[in-house]
């Protein structure tokens, strides 16, 4: 199943900066603005600092998928 390469390619760089973003804000709470925070928000912290890259890599290797698609279209 073939999907359009432009679109799948602007999904894999939202999923990118999203990851990216969610990384931050991960590293920020969890590392930075530890003291301040209930220890739920830091659990979610740490969460995210592992969900951001995980997006990242996703985003990644959909952007390489929609690139050899655009290659071979």
């Amino acid at each position: 199943m073939r999907h359009d390469p432009i679109a799948l390619n602007r999904l894999a760089n939202l999923l990118m900066s999203s990851g990216l973003g969610l990384l931050l804000v991960g590293v920020l709470g969890a590392y930075v603005l530890d003291g301040s925070l209930t220890l739920p928000a830091i659990v979610l912290a740490h969460a995210l600092t592992i969900l951001g890259p995980s997006l990242v890599k996703i985003g990644y290797v959909m952007r390489l998928a929609a690139s050899r698609q655009a290659r071979f279209a």
